[in-house]
């Protein structure tokens, strides 16, 4: 069977896209849409992705009206956060550690939550 290879791109709707997209690129790096050909688009590393539907009544995205919630992979989830903190943007780092990994929760400008994930093994590229 032939599948999907990655995920090719987010789209949501934003109130302003491009002070969002601004935001997204200074304060994790995740460089706005190319506006011509001649500019290359965001390149995360590889490394696992989770597709998860959430049930309808699911309180783990925070807002009862928010319909998605991405996660990004990060290297080191203390000096993210640090700098996030310094750029005074309210991180939540979960004092658990889980199998597969270390997780903290933020929201963008637009209240969109965001989880970032340090996996736990080593040998996992993120």
């Amino acid at each position: 069977m032939e599948a999907v290879i990655g995920i090719g791109g987010l789209f949501f709707r934003a109130r302003d896209p491009a002070t969002l997209s601004a935001w997204y690129q200074t304060h994790l790096g995740v460089k706005r849409t190319p506006t011509s050909y001649a500019e290359t688009p965001w390149e995360p590393d590889g490394g696992p992705t989770i597709f998860s539907p959430f049930p309808q009544a699911t309180d783990y995205f925070g807002n009862p009206q928010q319909v998605w919630m991405i996660n990004f992979r990060v290297r080191d989830l203390d000096a993210i956060a640090s700098q996030l903190r310094a750029a005074g943007i309210a991180v939540d780092i979960d004092p658990q550690g889980y199998p597969n990994g270390r997780f903290a929760r933020l929201h963008d400008p637009e209240g969109n939550p965001i989880e970032l994930w340090q996996p736990a093994d080593p040998t996992v590229s993120p």
